[in-house]
């Protein structure tokens, strides 16, 4: 996120301030302390077995979405509300949370992944659609996310996607959202980059008017610069998040549905929230509920 700070530095330059606003991360103090269920056991499940015998799960993650999953580069340490739901599952099921290890896997290579046992699960702002769900299985969703705007704290003129006519708005090129906007708002001037970092540093400095992508992705820039950043409107798409799993795998994917509710009704995902995504200064909303679709055999839980 070096390249966003740097915006930051020269917009607080350019409006005459002193300083920019700090980089923060999550407030690791706040973040829960999950307990783990030691008498935990799912011999059905191929995928906890080799991760019981090794002592830990591994799992995808995204690295460069602030407040959601990003990694230190100087550390190695990831954070987010995402490495906060793969930490609490690790527990649920029976293994430490910072025992876990993280690998960063592209938005392009998560179903291979998962197919070839490079990771147990992934949790990276995994959209559950039909498509998907015929190449991997899906616990959750355990957060409900929808596409929406990103404009500077100073633009009044912007409230939903109806007012980016003629206005330069910046997407990941080629990304659903990047899609939508083409063909739904066609008088929008389009801008693609290969990443959403480069479309923010690029609204800062007053090159484009609006960052569009999933609400989450954007709630994690408004955290990290709350006096410059701001959400437009209300969302405008339906972006459910899943864990995703091997699509063999149906006795994970069930633990991993009844572990999500267990930490949703014991407070812990309010918390993971509160102190990740929270920090932008949008209340936790409520999770949407588990959709227990059944394994091709019919069985369901």
């Amino acid at each position: 996120m070096g390249a966003v700070l740097g915006a930051l530095v020269l917009l607080a330059a350019a409006c005459g301030k002193e300083g920019s606003p700090p980089g923060k991360g999550p407030a690791a103090g706040k973040l829960p302390h999950y307990q783990v269920d030691r008498n935990f056991r799912l011999p059905a499940s191929g995928t906890w077995t080799r991760a019981k015998r090794r002592g830990y799960f591994v799992v995808g993650a995204k690295e460069d979405q602030p407040y959601l999953g990003e990694k230190d580069p100087a550390t190695g340490t990831y954070s987010g509300f995402d490495i906060e739901i793969a930490r609490m599952m690790s527990a649920s099921l029976g293994l430490a949370p910072q025992s876990v290890h993280f690998k960063t896997i592209a938005s392009a290579n998560r179903e291979t992944a998962l197919q070839n046992g490079q990771i147990d699960y992934y949790v990276g702002t995994y959209t559950i659609n039909a498509n998907r769900k015929k190449l991997v299985g899906f616990a959750g969703p355990y957060f409900m996310a929808g596409q929406s705007l990103l404009v500077r704290r100073d633009e009044n003129d912007i409230h939903g996607p109806g007012d980016l006519g003629g206005r330069r708005v910046c997407s990941a090129a080629g990304s659903t959202p990047y899609q939508r906007i083409r063909a739904d708002y066609p008088k929008a001037v389009l801008v693609g980059y290969d990443t959403y970092s480069v479309c923010v540093d690029n609204l800062l400095t007053y090159q484009v008017d609006a960052v569009t992508t999933d609400d989450a992705i954007l709630l994690g820039y408004t955290a990290k610069a709350p006096g410059e950043l701001k959400l437009a409107g209300r969302p405008f798409s339906r972006e459910p998040y899943g864990i995703g799993v091997p699509r063999s795998d149906n006795a994970l994917r069930f633990a991993l549905n009844d572990a999500l509710e267990a930490r949703q009704r014991n407070g812990d995902w309010k918390k993971a929230y509160e102190a990740t995504l929270g920090l932008s200064g949008v209340p936790a909303p409520h999770p949407p509920p588990i959709d227990r679709y059944p394994a091709p055999d019919g069985r369901t839980a």
